[in-house]
C-alpha cells in the first residue's frame, strides 16, 4: 500500500499502545520528523511512563510540534490519538500553520496489542486499557474526515503495515527547482494588444502549435532563450480582447512557455461560468459578451476549456529555491509555499483593513510595509502609476486598462519593461495618477502615516517612506547575519546593546550609514632587534596565502574617515531619502558626524565635490553620488580630546618629572655618591619621554579652516549602480589621483608601491620603502594583496595588514616599549582574535555596500552596519 501525503503535513499516528506506531513512525520517517509523548514525558520528568506528567509532555510536544510547522517542517505525532479531545490541539496547530492534516491509523486486533505490550518493560497496565484505546479508535474512524484530516491511511493487518510505502509529494505551489529566467507580468485585464507588443519587446516569438481547440487556435508564444513568462492573474474583464488574451496565455501555459497565477477577476468569471450567483460588475459584463458573441457550435466547448483553464491555476507559486514569490495580490512571508483556504484568499484579494474609503472601496492593509521575507514578492492587483520595490516586494500592476501601462518585471535582472496604453479602456473608481504626478502615490500606500504627514511631497519612494523610522527589534538580542563573504557572521547580545547606545545618542542620520570600515590587524610580531612590526612578516603572511603580488600604501597619521559625496542635493534625496539640503556627509568609523561644526562640514564636501565635477566624475562613472574611504589629517582634527587627556598628559608629567629626577640625581653624584648607572638609566628614559612627545606633535596641528585639512581617500567604495570590490587597489589609488589632481590643496593622493613578493628584490625595495617613511617621522604603511577581495581554501584571506614604524608605536604601546624587557613581553602578543574580528567587519561592510546598492531596505543595510560597530565591543586589544 502507497501512502501518499503534501511534504508539508502534520502526520498524526493514530493507535492502540502495542499498535507499533513508533516501529512505523522509525521506519519512515527521519528521528528528527517524529515527537513521541513518551518521549517528551522523559524529557520532563525522567520517565517514559509516568502518567503525572501527561499534561507537561503535552504541553512540550504541542510547543515543538508549533515551532517544526512554523519552519515548515513535516512533523510526525506518535501518541496513541485515539480521542477526539487529544486529536483537537492538533488540529488547530495545522490550521494555525495552514498544513495538510494527515492521519495513519493503526487498527490492530486488541489482542495482538494486550500481547506485545506484556513483551515490553514498565508497560504493567492491564488490558482494560488497551481495549478503552480500541474502542475509542474505531468510534473516531467515520468522524476523522469531518474533524479535518484530508488524508486518512488506516492499516488492518502487520502484513499491511509492513507492505506500506510513503511518498511525500511536493506542494503545488512548490516550484523551487523551477529558476527561469522568467518574465513577470502584471495584470493585463484583456489588453491583448499591449500584451502581444510587450511579449515582443521581452523577445518572445510565435511558434508552431496546431491543436484540435478552439482555443487552441491561436499564436502560443516562446523564447528563444528558454525565459519565461509569469502572469499575475486578471487576465479578463475591462478590455477590448478578454478572450484572445486568455487564449494566449492558456496556450503558453500549455506548452510549458509560461506559468500563470488566478487573479480575483479570473475566479469570479470561473464561478459564474460554473453556474454560481455573481454580481456582474467590475467589467464582468464585458467578458460575458464575449462569450455569448461566439458561434453557438464553439460556445460551450470554449466554455469548459475556460473553465478547465482557470480551474487548474495554482494560487500562488514559490520559484528560484525559494527566492521568488509570485502572487496576483502578495503573500506573507508565513504564507509562502503553504496551503489553505485562507491562503488562496490573501493570494487573490489581499488584506483589508474594514474600512470604506471616500470612493467607496475597501481600504487595503499594507502587508508589504511589514513584510520581513528572504523571499522577493511580486505581484498586482492594486494598480499604481510606477513601479516600486518597497522591502523586497513590488507591485507590478500599472493600470495598463486605466490608461497607464503594462509592466513585466525580467528576473533574475529586476529590470522593468512597460508598453503604454493605447488608450483608457475604463475609467478607474479610484483616481490614479499615472503621469506628471507630484507625488508617487498609490491606492497601496495612500494612508500610510508617512503620506498623511507630507513627507512624499517631495518625492521620497515608498521605502525611503518606511525607512524613515528603524525597528530597535531588528537589531536588539543575539543576531545571525549572513554576508556573501562569511557565510554566518554572529552579534553577540551585549555587544548589540553597546551598539545601540552609541547609534542612538552619538551617530549621524543612518540614512548616510551606509558603511563602517573595519579594523585591521598588524603583521606577525617581527624579531628583528628593537623592533614589533617590521614589513617582512606582512609579505610573509600574504606569500604563505599563495598572493604572490601587494600594494604597499603610506598610512597616514591621521582619523579614518567615510565620506558621501552627492552631486546635488537632488540626488541626496533621491538616492539616500535625505530630507535636508545637504549634499553629504563625513563621519568617523563609529558612525558619528566629523565635523562638529556644521558649516566647515558644508563648505568641505563642497570642495570634494567640486573636485569630482572638474575631474569628470560624475560622467566617467555614470553615477550621482559617490562612497569613499579615506584619512582625514590632522589626527588632532578628531582626538584633540584624547590628546589632551592622554598623550600630552603623559608627555609633560613624564618630561617634567624626568627632569626634576635627573637634577637630583647631578647634585647627589657631585655629591660622591655613586649612582651612575641611576642616572644613566634617567637620561635613556628622559630621551625616551622626548621622543615619545616629538611622535605625537608631529600629527598635530591647529584647525581653524579648511586650508588646515588633508583628505587622503583610499578606495572608491561604491557609485550607482556598483560596489568597486571588484577592482584592484591599483585601479583605485589611478581613480583617485585623478580627483586629488583637481583639488591638492584639500586632497591627498597616497603614495604606494608594489611589490612582488617572490622577487627579493622587489621585497627589499619595498622594505626600505617603509624604513624610509619611519625615518621621517611616518606611521608606516599598509599591506594590501593587489585584489581587493582574495579568498583562498582556507577561506577570506586579510583585506590589509598595518606595519607600523617604531616611533609611532611608542604613542600606542607607551614611551618605554622599546626597552628589552618590555618589547619581550610584547612579543608575545596575540593576533588570533584581532583577525578574526578583522575579517568578519570587513565582510560585514562589504554586505552593507552590496546591500544599499541593490535597493535593499535601510533595515537590511542597517544591520550590517550595526553588527560592525557591535563587533567593537568584543574584547579585543585596542593597541593591535
Amino acid at each position: 500500500m502507497k501512502i501518499t501525503f503534501p511534504e508539508l503535513s502534520l502526520v498524526v499516528l493514530i493507535g492502540a499502545s502495542g499498535s507499533g506506531k513508533s516501529t512505523f513512525a522509525l521506519q519512515h520517517f527521519l528521528p528528527t520528523e517524529i515527537i513521541s509523548s513518551d518521549y517528551c514525558r522523559g524529557l520532563v520528568s525522567d520517565d517514559e511512563n509516568n502518567q503525572a506528567a501527561t499534561a507537561d509532555a503535552f504541553e512540550v510536544l504541542h510547543l515543538i510540534a508549533a515551532k517544526r510547522l512554523a519552519a515548515g517542517k513535516l512533523t510526525v505525532i506518535d501518541a496513541t490519538n485515539v480521542q477526539p479531545e487529544s486529536r483537537k490541539p492538533l488540529l488547530e496547530l495545522a490550521r494555525k500553520y495552514h498544513c495538510f492534516l494527515v492521519a495513519i491509523v493503526l487498527d490492530l486486533p486488541e489482542k495482538l496489542c494486550g500481547d506485545r505490550n506484556q513483551q515490553r518493560p514498565n508497560r504493567n497496565f492491564g488490558n482494560h486499557v488497551v481495549r478503552r484505546h480500541v474502542q475509542s479508535l474505531r468510534k473516531s474512524l467515520r468522524n476523522l474526515d469531518r474533524e479535518g484530516f484530508r488524508y486518512v491511511y488506516v492499516l488492518r493487518s502487520p502484513e499491511e503495515i509492513d507492505a506500506v510505502e510513503v511518498e511525500r509529494q511536493p506542494l503545488w505551489n512548490n516550484r523551487k527547482g523551477d529558476c527561469g529566467p522568467f518574465d513577470i507580468i502584471g495584470d493585463v485585464h484583456g489588453c491583448c494588444d499591449e500584451l502581444e507588443q510587450l511579449l515582443q519587446q521581452l523577445g518572445y516569438q510565435i511558434i508552431e502549435k496546431s491543436s484540435e481547440s478552439d482555443l487552441g487556435k491561436f499564436p502560443t508564444y516562446a523564447h528563444p532563450e528558454g525565459r519565461k513568462a509569469v502572469f499575475l492573474g486578471d487576465l479578463v474583464d475591462r478590455g477590448p480582447r478578454i478572450l484572445d488574451t486568455l487564449k494566449l496565455v492558456r496556450n503558453m501555459v500549455l506548452a510549458e512557455t509560461a506559468l500563470c497565477v488566478p487573479g480575483n477577476h479570473d475566479i469570479k468569471l470561473l464561478r459564474k461560468l460554473n453556474g454560481k450567483n455573481v454580481k456582474i460588475n467590475h467589467g464582468l459584463e464585458q467578458t460575458l459578451a464575449e462569450i455569448a458573441a461566439l458561434p453557438d457550435e464553439l460556445r460551450e466547448s470554449a466554455v469548459r476549456e475556460i473553465r478547465q483553464f482557470l480551474d487548474s491555476l495554482i494560487g500562488h507559486y514559490v520559484l528560484d529555491g525559494g527566492k521568488l514569490v509570485v502572487a496576483h495580490a502578495g503573500m506573507k512571508a508565513e504564507f509562502q509555499g503553504r496551503a489553505s483556504g485562507r491562503i488562496r484568499d490573501f493570494a487573490l484579494y489581499g488584506e483589508t483593513t474594514g474600512e470604506i474609503d471616500e470612493f467607496g472601496l475597501p481600504v487595503r492593509y499594507n502587508w508589504a510595509a511589514e513584510y520581513r521575507g528572504q523571499a522577493a514578492v511580486v505581484y498586482g492587483h492594486t494598480p499604481v502609476p510606477e513601479t516600486e520595490w518597497l522591502n523586497n516586494t513590488v507591485d507590478i500592476d500599472t493600470g495598463c486598462v486605466f490608461g497607464g501601462k503594462l509592466t513585466a518585471l525580467r528576473y533574475p535582472e529586476r529590470e522593468f519593461v512597460s508598453v503604454p496604453a493605447a488608450r483608457i479602456y475604463c475609467e478607474p473608481a479610484k483616481p490614479i495618477l499615472f503621469q506628471d504626478s507630484p507625488t508617487p502615490l498609490n491606492n497601496r500606500d495612500m494612508n500610510s502615516p508617512v503620506i498623511n504627514s507630507g513627507l512624499a511631497a517631495v518625492n521620497l519612494t515608498a521605502q525611503q517612506q518606511f525607512d524613515d523610522v528603524l525597528d530597535i527589534s531588528d537589531v536588539l538580542g543575539k543576531r545571525i547575519i549572513s554576508t556573501r563573504l562569511q557565510s554566518n557572521i554572529t552579534i553577540k547580545e551585549e555587544n548589540a546593546i553597546a551598539a545601540l547606545e552609541v547609534m542612538s545618542r552619538f551617530a549621524a542620520n543612518p540614512k548616510w550609514l551606509i558603511y563602517l570600515p573595519p579594523t585591521m590587524s598588524p603583521a606577525a610580531t617581527s624579531n628583528e632587534p628593537g623592533l614589533l612590526e617590521h614589513p617582512a612578516e606582512a609579505f610573509s603572511y600574504y606569500q604563505q596565502q599563495g598572493i604572490s603580488t601587494v600594494v604597499c600604501e603610506e598610512k597616514h597619521m591621521g582619523s579614518r574617515a567615510v565620506v558621501i559625496v552627492c552631486r546635488d542635493a537632488p540626488a541626496a534625496l533621491r538616492r539616500f531619502g535625505i530630507l535636508s539640503e545637504s549634499m553629504g556627509i563625513c563621519y568617523t568609523r563609529t558612525g558619528r558626524h566629523f565635523f562638529d561644526n556644521s558649516t566647515l562640514e558644508t563648505e568641505f564636501l563642497a570642495r570634494v565635490n567640486v573636485a569630482l565635477t572638474a575631474s569628470n566624475f560624475w560622467e566617467k562613472f555614470q553615477t550621482d553620488w559617490v562612497c569613499l574611504d579615506c584619512e582625514l589629517m590632522p589626527w588632532s582634527a578628531k582626538a584633540q580630546g584624547l590628546l589632551k587627556e592622554q598623550y600630552a598628559a603623559v608627555g609633560t608629567a613624564s618630561r617634567h618629572g624626568f627632569a626634576e629626577a635627573i637634577k637630583n640625581l647631578e647634585q647627589a653624584n657631585q655629591r660622591g655618591v655613586e649612582i651612575n648607572s641611576l642616572l644613566t638609566s634617567y637620561q635613556e628614559r628622559a630621551e625616551l619621554a622626548d621622543r615619545y612627545v616629538n611622535a605625537y606633535q608631529r600629527y598635530c596641528w591647529p584647525v581653524k579652516s579648511l586650508l588646515d585639512l588633508k583628505l587622503a581617500p583610499f578606495h572608491i567604495l561604491a557609485t550607482e549602480g556598483t560596489v568597486h570590490t571588484d577592482k584592484n587597489h591599483c585601479w583605485h589609488m589611478e581613480q583617485i589621483s585623478q580627483i586629488c589632481k583637481a583639488d591638492p590643496e584639500l586632497l591627498l593622493a597616497t603614495e604606494y608601491k608594489i611589490v612582488e613578493i617572490p622577487d627579493v628584490d622587489s621585497r627589499s625595495a619595498g622594505i626600505q620603502w617603509w624604513e624610509k617613511l619611519t625615518a621621517a617621522g611616518g606611521e608606516g604603511m599598509v599591506v594590501k594583496p593587489m585584489d581587493f577581495i582574495v579568498k583562498n581554501r582556507k577561506g577570506l584571506v586579510q583585506p590589509a595588514v598595518k606595519c607600523r614604524g617604531k616611533e609611532y608605536l611608542r604613542i600606542i604601546y607607551g614611551l618605554e616599549y622599546s626597552l628589552p624587557e618590555h618589547l619581550e613581553k610584547l612579543r608575545s602578543r596575540g593576533l588570533s582574535g584581532k583577525r578574526s574580528l578583522a575579517l568578519r567587519e570587513f565582510a560585514l561592510g562589504v554586505e552593507a555596500l552590496e546591500r544599499f546598492v541593490a535597493g535593499a531596505p535601510l533595515r537590511q543595510v542597517h544591520e550590517c552596519v550595526f553588527g560592525v560597530l557591535a563587533m567593537e565591543s568584543e574584547p579585543v586589544d585596542p593597541r593591535l
